[in-house]
């Protein structure tokens, strides 16, 4: 996952560090896309591959995702990430006829996985990283409270995760980047929520022409995401599901982002799009707190 976890928790025995450190380390050695004795590193060679209990779980719940989103979120779009170098940082735009012949073999659809065995078709590679550091968090809060701790605050790789409320009571103030500039729109109070984002200014490369490449692709197009969106929180109770749709809800664009929050309500999301307008989900219309340049911009209610 390449990620630094930084946490806040009050409770716990004295191991919980090295407990949940254990615990991040075993997810990462099964669904890995780089280390050789992971599950999806084996699949992606092999092209079918019997998986743990951890890995089984997440790509069914990604492949629920990639449904519910049609599409917007597809495992199997690894291969067209590759090309453009953000797996290496050796970047660059792949032609055309490169992205026509390698999205042949991106689709979701034809990922099998049948009860602990998941098979790919030959061309495909799959990658879970979409969902997966939602999914450790989830997995850190669950270890985090089988030890004892009632109360705290964590970031894995920039998502946030929460347990309880501060020790005082009063819930955890989040803060929400702007990300157009090195400060920040705004935050919410969470209590039992995850926080996550995706943006197009987490990992881009510019061209000699400067024109912006971002990692977020369209998994219709194998180009970077062009929704008019140009950053996405989620706000919910699960880390695996606010991860997923942090980057389908980027791919989708704000309308169908919309239509997709009034379908399942189960989430809150905030909006930026290329105007630097604000959109906030209804059940965020009273806990959205304006900062910084967010005082300054137009705030809506999608």
């Amino acid at each position: 996952m390449d990620t630094v976890m930084q946490f806040d928790a009050y409770g716990g025995s004295t191991d919980l560090q090295e407990k949940v450190k254990r615990r991040v380390e075993e997810l990462e050695g099964e669904f890995s896309t780089t280390q050789e004795n992971s599950d999806i590193f084996y699949l992606n060679q092999e092209k079918t591959a019997k998986l743990s209990e951890d890995t089984r779980y997440l790509m069914q719940e990604a492949l629920v995702l990639g449904a519910e989103t049609d599409g917007a979120l597809d495992i199997s779009i690894y291969p067209v990430v590759q090309s453009w170098g953000f797996t290496t940082g050796n970047y660059r735009v792949p032609s055309e006829s490169e992205r026509e012949s390698l999205l042949k073999s991106v689709d979701y659809r034809l990922v099998g996985l049948e009860a602990d065995t998941a098979s790919i078709e030959p061309g495909m590679m799959v990658d879970l990283g979409g969902v997966g550091k939602g999914f450790t968090g989830d997995e850190v809060v669950k270890t985090m409270k089988e030890d004892g701790v009632t109360s705290a605050l964590f970031s894995l790789g920039g998502n946030i995760q929460t347990i309880g409320t501060k020790p005082d009571g009063e819930k955890w103030y989040v803060g929400i980047k702007d990300p157009e500039s090195d400060g920040y729109l705004g935050g919410v109070r969470v209590q039992d929520e995850a926080v996550i984002t995706s943006g197009g200014y987490e990992r881009y490369f510019t061209d000699d022409d400067g024109t912006i490449y971002w990692h977020i692709m369209d998994p219709s197009t194998g180009t970077p995401a062009q929704s008019g969106l140009i950053s996405v929180t989620i706000i919910g109770p699960c880390g695996l599901r606010c991860d997923g749709l942090s980057t389908a809800l980027f791919v989708m664009g704000r309308e169908k982002a919309a239509a997709h929050w009034a379908a399942h309500q189960d989430y809150e999301a905030v909006l930026v799009d290329e105007s630097g307008t604000i959109w906030l989900t209804p059940g965020l219309k009273d806990r959205f707190i304006p900062v910084d340049q967010g005082e300054t911009r137009e705030i809506r209610i999608l």
